[in-house]
């Protein structure tokens, strides 16, 4: 009878890590106010690292995003591109006409070209007539 009783986180611990690492979540709570202070900065500092690798994410699938749909607007825009696609191999560029697609952007440049109102050239001012003395 002179057998003590087993330590139950003793037991735990040789049950839940049987290779001598630590247990995870099971640290023993510290007194120093300075530690947990350190840590709780750690812990911020890779909190907020972490929130801005996920906006740097979310702005990159937007961007593809924006890309995707603009590449498909174009495409749908091009006059006969359904014909052009359906007649010629399958490829991979949305734009099947280049040429069609640059007069596209030559045509929408010079109407915002004309559509700017024209420079006003100010008046240059006479020069004053000096005064005899």
């Amino acid at each position: 009878m002179s057998d003590p009783s087993p330590d139950p986180f003793e037991f735990m611990k040789a049950l839940w890590n049987p290779m001598g690492l630590p247990m995870p979540g099971m640290v023993a709570p510290t007194l120093d106010v300075d530690a947990v202070e350190k840590k709780i900065a750690d812990l911020k500092s890779v909190e907020n690292w972490l929130n801005l690798n996920l906006n740097m994410l979310r702005l990159s699938i937007q961007g593809l995003e924006m890309q995707r749909n603009t590449l498909a607007a174009m495409k749908s825009m091009q006059p006969g591109a359904a014909d052009a696609g359906a007649g010629a191999k399958k490829e991979n560029n949305p734009f099947p006409d280049p040429a069609a697609w640059w007069s596209m952007m030559q045509e929408a440049a010079a109407k915002a070209a004309g559509a700017m109102p024209p420079k006003a050239t100010a008046a240059e001012p006479k020069p004053a007539k000096s005064k005899p003395k």
